[in-house]
């Protein structure tokens, strides 16, 4: 692979089948999300309207690494071979010299 590669292309045997949650390197956690008729912090209850429960740990959690269901894996399957992008301009503004950063693209 070439040093400036950008654009990856996954065999279904090499998909992620963890998240990666940043939370867990963040020097200091991140404020709470704070609700807007009461203004104080939002909790688990406040988000069941909106998201499934385990949407909602998800989001409460610090665990470095969050498993993909595989219902959830299955699907992603279907839609491969969308490439994974290297945001290696985003690295470099962030000084990371080691970890790498991608994303997909869903436009």
């Amino acid at each position: 692979m070439a040093a400036d590669q950008v654009k990856y292309f996954l065999d279904e045997k090499d998909m992620p089948t963890s998240w990666y949650n940043i939370q867990a390197d963040l020097p200091t956690p991140l404020p709470p999300v704070i609700h807007p008729g009461r203004m104080d912090p939002i909790g688990p209850d406040d988000l069941a309207p909106l998201f499934a429960p385990e949407l909602i740990k998800q989001e409460v959690s610090l665990e470095r690494y969050i498993e993909i269901p595989k219902e959830v894996q299955d699907v992603y399957r279907q839609w491969r071979p969308s490439p994974l992008y290297r945001a290696r301009n985003l690295e470099k503004a962030l000084g990371l010299d080691g970890p790498k950063i991608y994303y997909k693209y869903e436009g």
